[in-house]
């Protein structure tokens, strides 16, 4: 049998990618084997093996082709020392919640990753990625909020951590309960907004800053 060229070898990867995105959307994680992905994709369950070590292996690749929204909007922060680090945190906050509402990918890539996958033992390497980004998104938040206090003169209410684990636990919980009923409100309206609450409660805006939210809401039905 003729090998594979390169070219056809990233295209089996691409189809078992998507079927595993599918499968694992459809199944839940757990419930999910190997065999069944590869009969979605087509492809014999050696080819998996043939580029995936396990499930988790396969399971972190999806991830790591659609990076989840906030990852990848907090690692674009920081880079450009003339912008405010508030408008940068807030900024790609809200890209994160456009991206999960209007990229359907986007959107069923993090419902698996968010509803649809248990830390059991063949999954704990899917568990430590998921505690990594945690960390590094709090770590994130914290130095943004901290770099804003400081440009305002402002000192925080509270500890910076804490300050960014309950600003982390806002969109995380935002994220979860939309995902679970997308019809029942707007993403990023209601992000916006309760984001801009937060921040004025810790003294980084003032109540005037966000009266274009106000504005937005007033046009939202459940408003």
């Amino acid at each position: 049998m003729a090998r594979c060229t390169k070219e056809e070898a990233l295209a089996t990867r691409d189809r078992l990618l998507d079927a595993a995105e599918l499968v694992f959307s459809e199944k839940g994680v757990s419930r999910t084997s190997l065999h069944d992905i590869a009969e979605a994709a087509g492809v014999s369950r050696g080819a998996i093996y043939w580029h995936f070590k396990n499930k988790a292996d396969l399971f972190n690749a999806m991830m790591d082709r659609t990076t989840l929204p906030m990852e990848d909007a907090l690692q674009q922060i920081g880079h450009d020392a003339g912008q405010d680090p508030l408008d940068e945190l807030q900024r790609a906050i809200l890209d994160a919640m456009r991206k999960i509402a209007l990229d359907e990918r986007t959107r069923r890539v993090f419902e698996v990753a968010t509803l649809k996958v248990e830390y059991v033992d063949e999954l704990l390497a899917v568990k430590a990625r998921h505690l990594q980004c945690y960390v590094e998104g709090v770590s994130q938040m914290q130095r943004s909020l901290e770099e804003a206090a400081v440009r305002r003169a402002t000192p925080l209410p509270m500890p910076p951590a804490v300050a960014a684990q309950g600003l982390h636990a806002l969109v995380v919980g935002l994220i979860h309960t939309w995902l679970l009923a997308p019809t029942s409100f707007e993403l990023v309206v209601v992000a916006e907004a309760a984001v801009c609450t937060y921040l004025v409660g810790l003294g980084l805006m003032s109540a005037q800053q966000v009266g274009h939210v106000q504005h937005a809401l007033s046009h939202v039905g459940q408003f």
